[in-house]
């Protein structure tokens, strides 16, 4: 890592309940509770960008692709609110900025803002996605780590790292521990779209693909340990 200054990116779903939907409150606690632990005792400053799959999906062609795409931006505001209030009443400072104007909820995002925010160690939670519609939260994750000058994307999923097949269909589908951006592209790996390989390999941004769900990761990534999947250029 370039310095102590970590996004971590979040589906909606982690937050919903069995199904994946809604905003299951003890899902969103123990997730602080996974933060809280990897964080403890460490000089990290963490930024969090957080989906909308749990709330949102968009809905074919009755609602215009645009329209669709700002509401699942209002869904991650709301996905935001319910992680940074769990995050304070676990006692961790926690801010949210907006990629676009929503005052009587959120602070605007502005990249110097951010920075100062994250080096008085407060949780940054940056919701809205990129503020414009046509891009994924990914995009928005590799965006606002490099504006922040950020020196690790921590990518939470439900699987152990990157496949080069769907181990659910293929269980003798082969994991990786290492990539690189280039490997990845040319295999058309779907761990994250194609704008947001480009900034991280552009901005020289490595990315770890775990699984979140499994207790104690989040922290061995933090701490430098083999988790997941490192891709890097």
């Amino acid at each position: 890592m370039k310095n102590k200054r970590v996004l971590l990116k979040l589906s909606g779903e982690t937050l919903g309940n069995g199904n994946g939907t809604g905003i299951d409150v003890a899902n969103a606690t123990a997730i602080v509770g996974e933060i809280r632990a990897a964080i403890r005792g460490r000089q990290i400053e963490l930024g969090i960008v957080i989906g909308a799959g749990n709330l949102w999906r968009g809905a074919g062609k009755a609602i215009d692709r645009v329209t669709a795409d700002n509401m699942g931006m209002l869904a991650t505001v709301m996905n935001a609110m319910a992680l940074r209030d769990v995050l304070e009443s676990n006692g961790l400072p926690a801010k949210l900025l907006s990629a676009f104007g929503i005052d009587s909820f959120a602070e605007r995002y502005s990249s110097r803002k951010a920075r100062c925010l994250l080096a008085k160690k407060n949780i940054v939670i940056f919701a809205g996605g990129t503020g414009n519609p046509f891009f994924t939260t990914d995009t928005t994750a590799a965006l606002r780590a490099s504006e922040i000058n950020a020196g690790l994307i921590l990518k939470a999923t439900q699987v152990d790292g990157v496949y080069e097949d769907d181990p659910r269909k293929n269980p003798g589908a082969r994991r990786f521990a290492r990539l690189t951006f280039d490997e990845a592209i040319a295999r058309k790996l779907k761990i994250m779209d194609m704008a947001a390989f480009s900034l991280c390999r552009d901005n020289g941004l490595p990315v770890i693909v775990f699984d979140f769900h499994k207790k104690g990761n989040l922290a061995k990534a933090l701490s430098g340990k083999p988790v997941g999947t490192l891709i890097t250029n």
